[in-house]
Parts: C-alpha cells; sequence; structure tokens
C-alpha cells in the first residue's frame, strides 16, 4: 500500500493472483499494459471525483477497475454519484482510441494496438455490465435512486448484482456442464469475487442506510439551495422511526405528515427530526408519534 495524494492506493489480491499467473507465463508487457489500463481507468474516478469536492480516502486495483472509499459515500446525489461512476469507463474510450491511431499511423506494430485497443474496450465494457461494484452497478443504483426509496434502491441493487453474479458463474462453467470442456477460469473466478462482494454488500444494506441517514443533513442542505419543493409523506402515528425513513427519497427533501386517530389535526415533522430519532441512541422501533411529544 503507497499514499499519494493524500490518497491509499492499494492492490486487492485478486489482481496479485493475475498478475503471478501473467508473470509466470510470460505475459508481462501484457501485465503491465494491464496495470496502466486498471490505473488510468480509476484516475478517471479520482480526478472527476475531487473536481465534485469528494474526499477519495482510498482506492484498491482490481483486475477489472477499482473500488474508491469516499467520505461523500452515501451523501452525494445520485447525479454526482453517476457522473463519477461514468468517468472511468471514459478512460478506456480514449485509450481504445489512442491504441487503434497509433496502430493505424504505424507508431505502434498493428498487433499490439489491437491488443491494446481490445483490452480497454473488454475493461470498459465489462465494468459497464450493472454488478455492484463496477461502474454499472453504481450507475444502476443511481438510476433507482430517482424511482425508488434509498433503501430500497440498496436492496435492489444488491439483488439483481447477486443475479447476475451467478449467472456470470455459471455461464463461465457451461463448457464444462455442455460440451465436457475446461472452465473458463479468469470468467469463474471475478465471477466467485462478485458473489461473495455482493453477499456481503446485501448483508451490509442496513449499515449503508445509516450512512446515508449520517450523511442525510448534507443532500438535504443541497436539495433546498437547489430550490427544489418538498415531498410530502404521510405516515401513521404507530409506524416505527425507522420504517419511515425508510421511505426518504434521495433526491427529494421530505416533509412527514402524521397521523393518528385521537388527533384533531395533522402533525407535520421535518425530516431532520426522523434522521435525529434514528441517529440518537434511543429505540428506533420506537412510534414516529413519540417525536412529537
Amino acid at each position: 500500500m503507497i499514499k499519494w495524494r493524500g490518497i491509499r492506493w492499494s492492490i486487492h489480491p485478486l489482481f496479485v493472483l493475475i498478475m503471478v499467473a501473467s508473470a509466470v507465463t510470460g505475459y508481462f508487457a501484457e501485465l503491465i499494459t494491464l496495470f496502466i489500463i486498471v490505473l488510468v481507468h480509476e484516475m478517471g474516478h479520482v480526478l472527476v471525483a475531487r473536481s465534485l469536492g469528494w474526499t477519495v480516502k482510498e482506492v484498491k486495483l482490481l483486475p477489472f477497475g477499482g473500488v474508491a472509499e469516499v467520505e461523500e459515500a452515501g451523501g452525494a446525489s445520485a447525479k454526482e454519484d453517476a457522473i463519477v461512476a461514468i468517468a472511468g469507463p471514459l478512460q478506456n474510450v480514449w485509450m481504445a482510441a489512442a491504441a487503434w491511431g497509433c496502430g493505424a499511423f504505424g507508431i505502434w506494430d498493428a498487433e499490439w494496438a489491437q491488443y491494446v485497443m481490445m483490452a480497454n474496450v473488454i475493461i470498459g465494457s465489462f465494468n459497464l455490465l450493472p454488478i455492484h461494484p463496477l461502474d454499472g452497478g453504481k450507475l444502476m443504483q443511481s438510476l433507482l435512486s430517482y424511482f425508488l426509496h434509498y433503501y430500497q434502491a440498496l436492496l435492489w441493487t444488491a439483488r439483481i448484482s447477486l443475479t447476475l453474479s451467478g449467472a456470470m458463474t455459471l455461464s463461465a462453467l457451461l463448457p464444462v456442464l455442455l460440451h465436457g470442456e475446461g472452465v473458463q477460469l479468469n470468467l469463474f473466478i471475478i465471477g466467485v469475487f462478485l458473489i461473495a462482494s455482493n453477499w456481503t454488500y446485501m448483508r451490509h444494506v442496513p449499515f449503508l442506510f445509516y450512512r446515508f441517514l449520517v450523511q442525510r443533513e448534507r443532500l438535504a442542505r443541497r436539495l433546498t439551495e437547489l430550490g427544489r419543493e418538498a415531498s410530502p409523506l404521510i405516515v401513521q402515528g404507530g409506524q416505527s422511526v425507522l420504517s419511515v425513513a425508510r421511505r426518504f427519497n434521495r433526491e427529494r427533501y421530505h416533509l412527514v405528515y402524521v397521523l393518528e386517530p385521537a388527533a384533531k389535526e395533522l402533525r407535520v415533522l421535518a425530516e431532520e427530526a426522523i434522521v435525529a430519532g434514528c441517529l440518537s441512541g434511543e429505540n428506533p422501533g420506537r412510534a414516529v408519534s413519540e417525536l412529537l411529544r
């Protein structure tokens, strides 16, 4: 692990495994090329994230891209998340175009230029698959955030990612199952890695949601600065504070209208009261009507 420009950079063990395999089989030039492509891909994410004012704490390089840890996780808008996510594959676009140009104008050997171009096409395209933590998975979650409550967006991102990761792993085994041929080992390893990652992601959804609530004040302040109208949530007084918070939409600021049978008028809570009710250390399963007392 090294630290550069305030960011911790490390290589995931899966990448190390592939690097060792490449070195043993004599594909050293291809290994260095893959490393550079992945590094430039990830630098695209980092530069765009920093241009948006994000604080990038750590980047872990994988064979197909990387995973960045940022302080703003859960507190940025879906639009910003999408912009940062697409920045990586866009690096592969210009690198593929540059490799093609180098081959077309005789700067590089045509075969080598073709290899570098295709490596960028494969890495860029693979990253756009709608599977967390690939860039396509992040784009999918950003899109879901416009139509679903944020908690639901997290859950459906995990479910879809797990399903597609399983399908990828199964497809790597199809040559064995159908024709008795060898397994597609690289695809199988990556598929298993993605299944494990998304199984962990699924289990961490409650934690990720609480991180969203911690960051919610920052995003809510930005929404009000943009002049977004408050979105009403109508709830029963007996509903739990946490269940109300789980109805928050990432792209909206909420006013919570509480219905109580005995009350003569509708009571209103700002969403900050719900967030504080979840983070105060008291039981988040208590009735939301208790926040009105």
